[in-house]
């Protein structure tokens, strides 16, 4: 991705979006296509958070979901693409990075004064059933990543411990 310097409050969130994708993106690099779709977790009962590649699917498919809600809060008709499973790490940081394009161009219609809603009505429901507005989920879209680039840093430790 190419560095921009985006901006007010709209750019700030998508300044620190984009870190959060790059730092996964470097974080996946190496992994083996074995690696990748290694059962870590076989006691979990979350199918997202058994292998590096569940994880993986399931941040670009909810990447594609935080983008296409904002878009629709806009008055865009979009849906969310399928979940996709791939083989390789290659093909899933070039989804990451074709996600964040499509969440730039999203913003392209957002304003800062937009970013931050009191009344519901200009909110999000969210499909597990939380109202946001779209600072609040475009946070939580990037503490997602957060939280499952963490996961993934503990999964590839388990796997050398496997070796």
């Amino acid at each position: 991705m190419t560095k921009i310097y985006r901006q007010g409050a709209v750019g700030a969130l998508l300044h620190e979006y984009e870190r959060a994708i790059l730092e996964l993106q470097k974080i996946i690099e190496g992994i083996s296509d074995k690696e990748l779709i290694t059962v870590i977790d076989s006691k979990t009962t979350d199918l997202n958070c058994k292998s590096i590649q569940a994880i993986l699917s399931h941040v670009v498919s909810s990447a594609y979901g935080y983008a296409t809600n904002i878009h629709k809060l806009k008055g865009h008709s979009i849906n969310r693409p399928d979940k996709l499973f791939h083989s390789t790490v290659k093909e899933y940081q070039q989804d990451l990075t074709k996600v964040f394009e499509f969440t730039t161009t999203v913003f392209n219609d957002v304003e800062d004064n937009e970013l931050e809603q009191f009344d519901n009505s200009k909110k999000l429901l969210t499909s597990w059933g939380q109202v946001y507005d779209i600072e609040q989920m475009t946070e939580h879209a990037i503490v997602h990543i957060l939280r499952h680039r963490r996961q993934i840093e503990r999964f590839k430790i388990a796997l050398h411990e496997l070796e």
